[in-house]
């Protein structure tokens, strides 16, 4: 599964943080007076629950205690946002002194509520170049007006999965690089079943699991905010023509209410019933996950990985994507900050570290150097989101002081516009940013 694990919903995300607005501001990374070298243990929560996620952090662990014969870690698993931030508000000999969360939603409001420790003096005090350390999208997803009160540890990127087979019986070559060549793919690929199908090129609606307004939005190039904080829903034309393209495809894959209804019949997602190891979609936009969970499920036919088609007018930056993951930080109520550091640099940033995680679960390496290192496991299907991850115009979803409010927002706005729900886009998308400004001002 996704480190980065099974992304959390923004909804239940946001549910999660409700309880970080009254959070308290405690110890500042800057007067953190614990001695890193006294023996002491520290608490750590995280997310993973499947037994291979949980035996790999505890490899980590062992790791990390056997360079730091000092300090011992007490490890804790399948702890939810919800959970997490309800100790982090009590605060108190209960609370982590470290935890790790999927949500990268949950940065700003992590920052701007003081919840997390500034991981910046820890950085400087260590030596450490961020900016060489990190790629600069990771860096993005991991701060909040210039606070780095989270670290990412792991990275998700976001491509294409498909059904070799299907495409070589419906005679198509290679992976579509545009938009237009997506489209034809997908019809070529689609076979219908009376009103309903047997199988579809691809689910293009937004209830699709991983296809979600975002990660279209990605191969735009969006601009979420402009530079006085405002949301540029309106203002920037790649939203606009993000949703039209989907709009679309999803009118000559049959329409909505077709496609919604065989929608209804898919598996779990993280389950060997997924549509796409049914043979039910040949074309899935996912994670790096995929393709092993694909494996492992027994599939009868090829797997390939690509990027996801660009616009017709930006072909020359195919290879970009997506990018998240999970984020690692230090309770700011935490006593033992200085030791909690030393367990957050290494797994954030020490190599061997980071590798071997990334190995044991199957996700991409969150540093430079991991990601170019000889130990790292990489498959022909597996490099094709190395590469996402490493390429420059790579996005992600800033980090703001509501959490994901404002994707909520504007993905409340995508699934009434694919419905055909909205008589005018602009307005509508106007109508939106004006909401986004308003919940942004409110949470600030």
């Amino acid at each position: 599964m996704p480190t980065a694990g099974r992304p959390a919903t923004a909804a239940t995300a946001l549910a999660a943080l409700a309880l970080l607005a009254t959070a308290c501001t405690g110890q500042g990374a800057a007067t953190a007076s614990d001695d890193p070298k006294a023996r002491t243990t520290l608490t750590f929560w995280h997310g993973w629950s499947a037994p291979g996620e949980v035996k790999a952090v505890e490899e980590n662990i062992a790791r990390f205690e056997k360079a730091h014969p000092n300090i011992k870690v007490q490890v804790t698993g399948n702890m939810t946002d919800d959970k997490i931030n309800q100790a982090l508000r009590a605060g108190g000999d209960k609370a982590p002194d470290v935890v790790s969360s999927f949500t990268t939603d949950s940065v700003g409001k992590f920052c701007n509520s003081g919840a997390f420790a500034d991981l910046n003096p820890f950085l400087r005090t260590s030596g450490i170049d961020k900016a060489k350390v990190f790629p600069a999208t990771l860096l993005e997803y991991t701060q909040y007006k210039g606070d780095q009160c989270t670290l990412p540890l792991l990275t998700d990127a976001y491509g294409l999965v498909y059904n070799k087979t299907a495409f070589a019986a419906a005679g198509i070559t290679e992976p579509p690089r545009t938009w237009s060549q997506f489209a034809q793919d997908a019809q070529k690929l689609t076979q219908p079943a009376g009103d309903s199908y047997e199988r579809v090129g691809v689910m293009p609606v937004f209830h699709g699991y991983e296809t979600t307004p975002m990660r279209l939005a990605a191969q735009w190039s969006p601009s979420y905010f402009a530079a006085d904080g405002s949301s540029d829903l309106a203002r920037d034309p790649a939203f606009a023509k993000m949703l039209t393209a989907q709009k679309d495809l999803v009118a000559k894959l049959g329409g909505y209410e077709k496609l919604e209804r065989f929608r209804a019949g898919f598996g779990d997602e993280w389950s060997a019933e997924h549509p796409f190891h049914k043979g039910l979609v040949a074309m899935q936009i996912d994670g790096e996950w995929r393709p092993a969970m694909a494996q492992e499920a027994g599939v009868g036919f090829e797997i390939g990985t690509a990027p996801l088609p660009v616009p017709d007018d930006q072909a020359a930056d195919y290879g970009k994507g997506y990018v998240s993951g999970t984020v690692m930080g230090i309770s700011a109520k935490s006593r033992k900050q200085n030791a909690a550091w030393e367990l957050v640099r290494y797994m954030t940033t020490d190599t061997e570290a980071v590798v071997s995680f990334a190995n044991a679960i199957h996700n991409v390496p969150s540093t430079l150097a991991a990601l170019d290192s000889p130990q790292l496991k990489v498959t022909p299907e597996f490099k094709t989101f190395l590469d996402i991850a490493r390429h420059p115009k790579s996005s992600t979803t800033p980090a703001r002081a509501d959490g994901g409010t404002y994707q909520l927002t504007f993905q409340d706005f995508a699934y009434r516009t694919e419905k055909g729900d909205v008589p005018d886009l602009a307005a509508g998308l106007a109508a939106t940013a004006r909401q986004i400004d308003t919940d942004i001002a409110k949470a600030e």
